[in-house]
């Protein structure tokens, strides 16, 4: 099984997706630290917007082994800087969250270009609401 870091603006879904991958209730709750889990590290949206706090991020890196950049697709801004992947020594991929809640291709499509701008070399498609691309990334992930 490999161990992921969640990183993500807040509200892109990271707990959301943390719960779905244990599934576990899916229920509201804002992360206010990083929080470790079995095969999961779940870090605040904070983490991602204030540039201090990337240090934290490198850190905790260390633990993963692949890293996860969540991006909501009905948000039009992304960020992640160019090539904000690159800092780890680790895979990344991109998680394209809250497709159910895209009324047209071309946001999902615009999710993916800032992802791969961040540095994701795969994209995961997901929805919690409707399962969609959940098993995918759990076999991508090796969780049975």
């Amino acid at each position: 099984m490999k161990k992921v870091m969640l990183i993500g603006s807040i509200g892109a879904g990271k707990t959301t997706l943390t719960q779905s991958l244990k599934n576990q209730l899916i229920e509201y709750k804002k992360t206010q630290a990083i929080e470790f889990n079995d095969f999961i590290i779940d870090t605040p949206g904070e983490y991602i917007e204030n540039r201090i706090y990337y240090n934290a991020l490198i850190v905790t890196s260390a633990e993963a082994d692949v890293i996860g950049l969540l991006h909501d697709c009905t948000n039009e801004n992304i960020n992640f800087p160019p090539g904000f992947g690159n800092m780890f020594n680790k895979p990344v991929i991109g998680i394209c969250t809250k497709t159910d809640l895209c009324d047209n291709e071309d946001k999902i499509l615009r999710s993916h270009e800032f992802l791969k701008i961040a540095g994701a070399d795969r994209i995961f498609n997901i929805s919690v609401v409707n399962n969609n691309g959940i098993e995918e990334l759990k076999k991508y992930l090796e969780i049975f």
